[in-house]
């Protein structure tokens, strides 16, 4: 055993025979097995349980790492030692692959036996901007010590409004919970943890076609079945019907409303619901990573698992074969800020001692102010990193680009039309991002400039999905009245529901409070609220926070109106929703409604804080982004 550890320390070159040796070690142990569940909607919470899955092997755990709902809840209930990570959605929702898990567990709720022989730590991952933050894991955590769970540790709440993101939390949350299991199922004499600076096997095996790879017995990819609804795993192709600019050319914000066709889509969307969007990267990118990185664009491959509990990627988004141009232009999330672990890998593959060096240093705790300064302050692309370090982007085994980049995640909009007013067509608006840092090249929304790019009758990748808001059925008797509060792009939602509302007949008690910067350069439906308007079909407060000396928003449009709003609201019963940006906003929103309850109710600031938690708040929904 002692020898087998030494040989371990060695080898930081073949991650292969590293990963073998240590499935020797624990058949002779002791068993070791960890379950590490993950319920994500991003991607996020997906990509710290495989980071605690590498450290798990690190630590002589035998993991199975899976997301939430493909695990069969009999193989759960048998698990005695469990690790979820768990992202919040929406209005405190649970991520859609974690949702069917949730359910089965919340049925046994009476059975407190259930769960008797698990030891588990739950990490939350969320957004402190929202008010249920991490409402998902904190939920999962009581469940499960509900079901006679026995947790580890305390709950972790990763946080991405942190200056460093989630990784703050979750660096000091994995070193508690690695102290714990060593102290529960300690290593033998001679066996200690192996340092993480070994290389671990890559993702997937890259087989080029034409080498001899090409003749494997390989298991191919199932293509998309264009019979069923659209989803992650079979996209609908729409093509562009519409893609026009509707903000002022001489404003400094250019924000399109972008039109699909989905005349042959069977799905019945509402409003509140989203458009998913699979984006690709731009095509100056695209040749620049290839140059930056040497590469062969028309080289072909095929990828195969490394470990049989992998899911390739679907084969609409990564062909069976696939050149590496298209693997770039399609997967490679090249523009995303890279993370920690991406350093960590790039140490292993530089020649200059300078370089790893800095690599080490930003993957460690002691150096994440220089990571932040270096990547997330600037944001710098994983891109701009790889150029930055020429010792290092040359000698990167194609393979281990998977584990290094992330794939591009689709994007969710809030579609802003409805199916009773603008039948088969579904409608986006979609503000394109440009920015500048301190780096000298502006920085580009990657969905949002590729949308910007697409002509009429080109095709887009989209499904769709529930999304944070549920409104009223428009159709249903004695609707209750609607104040809706949508600054900027956040009024995308609200303009579907005021067209369904109006296309129903239903349009007594619609309120909409937009705001932008003029009325005469990014007042987004102008013509078309001023007529319902003037048809009494809609109660309209406008804030344009530069058509005068002091800035006018939102917030001061609802304290100007306090007395019909607490009307609505105290009186009527109203719904209230909101939509918009996550940092001041929403806050500005709660306070204005504070105020607008204190002074309809008349009461103390007490009394007014359990109006707002025990009525207010259950007819309030809001969505909000970074």
């Amino acid at each position: 055993m002692r020898m087998l550890n030494h040989d371990i320390a060695g080898l930081h070159c073949n991650g292969f025979v590293m990963k073998q040796i240590m499935r020797m070690i624990l058949m002779w142990m002791e068993d070791r097995s960890l379950m590490i569940l993950y319920g994500s909607q991003t991607g996020t919470a997906q990509e710290v349980a495989e980071r605690i899955g590498r450290e798990a092997y690190c630590h002589f755990f035998n993991p199975l790492v899976s997301a939430m709902d493909d695990i069969p809840i009999e193989e759960f209930s048998k698990a005695t030692l469990a690790v979820f990570v768990a992202a919040t959605t929406g209005q405190g929702d649970n991520p859609d692959n974690m949702t069917k898990f949730f359910k089965i567990l919340w049925a046994n709720r009476k059975n407190r036996q259930l769960l008797v022989n698990l030891k588990f730590g739950v990490l939350g991952l969320g957004d402190s901007s929202y008010q249920k933050f991490n409402f998902a894991g904190k939920r999962l955590n009581n469940l499960l010590a509900l079901l006679g769970g026995q947790s580890l540790v305390k709950i972790g709440l990763g946080d991405d409004q942190h200056d460093l993101g989630p990784d703050f939390e979750v660096d000091s949350w994995l070193q508690s919970l690695w102290t714990k299991l060593l102290e529960l199922y300690p290593l033998p004499d001679g066996i200690k943890p192996i340092s993480s600076y070994a290389l671990p096997p890559p993702k997937y095996k890259v087989c080029y076609v034409g080498d001899e790879n090409d003749n494997l017995n390989i298991d191919k990819p199932t293509m998309s079945d264009e019979t069923v609804e659209p989803s992650a795993l079979n996209p609908f192709y729409a093509h562009v019907t519409m893609n026009k600019r509707v903000t002022a050319e001489n404003h400094f914000q250019e924000v399109r409303l972008v039109e699909f066709d989905v005349s042959s889509v069977q799905y019945n969307y509402k409003p509140g619901d989203v458009l998913m969007v699979q984006p690709q990267n731009l095509e100056e990118h695209v040749d620049e990573f290839i140059s930056v990185l040497s590469l062969d664009p028309e080289k072909k491959f095929y990828l195969e698992r490394s470990e049989t509990n992998l899911t390739l990627p679907p084969a609409w988004l990564l062909p069976y074969p696939c050149t590496i141009r298209d693997c770039v232009r399609n997967y490679f999330d090249i523009q995303s800020v890279p993370k920690r672990y991406f350093f960590e890998l790039l140490s292993f593959f530089t020649t200059d001692e300078d370089e790893k060096e800095k690599f080490i240093e930003f993957s460690s705790p002691k150096g994440q102010q220089d990571l932040y300064d270096y990547c997330h302050r600037p944001k710098r692309s994983i891109m701009e990193v790889l150029a930055d370090f020429p010792h290092t982007k040359k000698n990167i085994p194609f393979e281990y680009l998977f584990d290094l980049i992330p794939p591009i995640r689709p994007r969710p909009y809030s579609i802003a039309s409805s199916r009773l007013a603008i039948p088969d067509r579904v409608q986006l608006l979609v503000a394109v991002v440009e920015y500048r840092t301190v780096l000298k090249r502006p920085r580009l929304g990657l969905c949002t400039n590729w949308l910007s790019r697409q002509k009429e009758n080109s095709y887009v990748p989209i499904w769709f999905k529930s999304g944070a808001l549920t409104f009223p059925v428009a159709s249903s008797p004695d609707l209750p009245p609607v104040i809706m509060i949508g600054p900027g792009t956040g009024c995308a939602p609200f303009r579907a529901y005021i067209q369904e509302r109006v296309a129903s007949g239903q349009h007594e008690n619609v309120v909409m409070v937009f705001g932008c910067r003029n009325r005469d350069k990014d007042f987004f439906f102008k013509e078309e609220w001023e007529a319902l308007v003037a048809e009494k079909k809609l109660i309209l407060h406008c804030a344009f926070s530069r058509d005068q000396d002091d800035k006018v928003y939102v917030q001061h449009v609802m304290r100007q109106h306090a007395d019909s709003f607490w009307d609505l609201i105290g009186n009527k019963k109203a719904m209230v929703f909101f939509a918009g940006n996550a940092k001041r906003v929403p806050i500005d929103i709660y306070e204005a409604l504070t105020f607008i309850c204190e002074k309809g109710l008349g009461c103390s600031t007490q009394d007014v804080e359990e109006y707002m938690k025990k009525d207010l708040e259950k007819r309030y929904q809001t969505e909000t982004w970074a």
